[in-house]
Formats: structure tokens, sequence, C-alpha cells
């Protein structure tokens, strides 16, 4: 069965529950499925140790799992217009896949939380996208078929779905980013699919 990597970094919820979203929209596409996955935290002053299995939420990812994926959605919090060092990290360490080509042609897509509507939404999706783009990925955003993008008030870019989370992360994901993410997922797995021949 082929899949779409959700891989995500989520520090107080907002961009799990928006991978949650996508992968469901994954998920309404038939002979695909949704694979979440997330990273972990890494530390300023010394290589973070962390038990392998995580306490709650998505299993850490490995290099394996982006490598079998048919699709990519990648998210991160919005760090100073930047994706956050976890997801960094983990994607600084995926030259082996780089070095072999193993990206090369599959679809691609990203989305972000920030705590302000004007906190660097669009320079944190696109330099997820940068990455990506050195992979050899197809980058895929949200068109404007989507009505959700000249209606909200909240988040939600042509450059993938973000959300408003507000200054102390209290804010849920609205309708309308609920609706952009899932639309991301379907439109991410429909690609997929087509790309695969069928």
């Amino acid at each position: 069965m082929r899949y779409i990597l959700v891989l995500y970094y989520s520090r107080y919820g907002a961009t799990a529950e928006m991978a949650h979203m996508i992968a469901r929209g994954v998920e309404e596409i038939p002979g695909v499925e949704a694979r979440l996955r997330a990273v972990p935290n890494v530390s300023s002053v010394c290589e973070a140790v962390e038990e392998t299995i995580p306490p709650a939420g998505a299993p850490y990812a490995t290099l394996d799992d982006l490598k079998g994926c048919s699709g990519l959605a990648l998210g991160s919090p919005t760090r100073f217009g930047n994706m956050a060092a976890a997801m960094k990290y983990f994607i600084d360490g995926s030259s082996p896949l780089w070095l072999t080509g193993a990206l090369i042609g599959k679809p691609a897509a990203v989305f972000t939380s920030t705590s302000s509507m004007h906190g660097g939404q669009e320079t944190t999706l696109t330099s997820m996208m940068l990455p990506l783009l050195h992979h050899g990925m197809l980058l895929m955003g949200l068109p404007y078929s989507e009505p959700e993008l000249l209606q909200t008030r909240t988040g939600g870019t042509p450059y993938g779905p973000s959300h408003l989370a507000g200054k102390e992360s209290q804010l849920p994901l609205s309708s309308e980013e609920k609706n952009l993410c899932q639309a991301l997922g379907r439109r991410l797995a429909s690609t997929a699919k087509n790309l695969a021949g069928g």
C-alpha cells in the first residue's frame, strides 16, 4: 500500500492537530494511507537523548519512513520565520537519501502554525520547501479553487495550510484551517496515486 508520510514537529499540539487533519484528507483517497511520524526535540547544549518511542503522539520518523513514502507533508511551528530546529536537524540528516536520489519526483507539501497572524507563516513554509527542492521533490501548494483561501480570517496560504495559534497557543484550528489541511491531504494523495499510475 502506498503511503503519504505526514512528518511534523509540534511543541504545543497545534501542528500535530494539523497533521491529523492532513492525514484524514489523505485517507479519503482509496489506495493511499497516511503515515504519521514526528521528530524529537533537540538540545542546544548537548545531544538530546530521547527514548526510541515517544511517551505520546506519533512514533519518531526514520529515514526509511521518508525513503519509502509516495509523497510527503512536512510540518513545523514557526520559529522566527523559519522551521523549528528539531525539523531542520532531521532534514539535515537526510543526505543519504539525497545522494541516492530516493525522493526525486515525489510530491511534497508543507504546513505550519504561528502564534501571530504575521509571525512568518509564509517564510516558514518556504524555508521547508528549500531542502525538498534539493531532494528533487515536486512541490504542491493550495490552489485558489479552495474557497477557504479567500474566506479565512485565521490561517491558510497558497503555499500550504497554516494555523493562527494565538499568543498562548490557545486557539483551536478554525473550520477553514481544518478544511485546508484536509484539502491538502487529498491533493497530495491524489497526485501521488496518479504519478504511480493509478
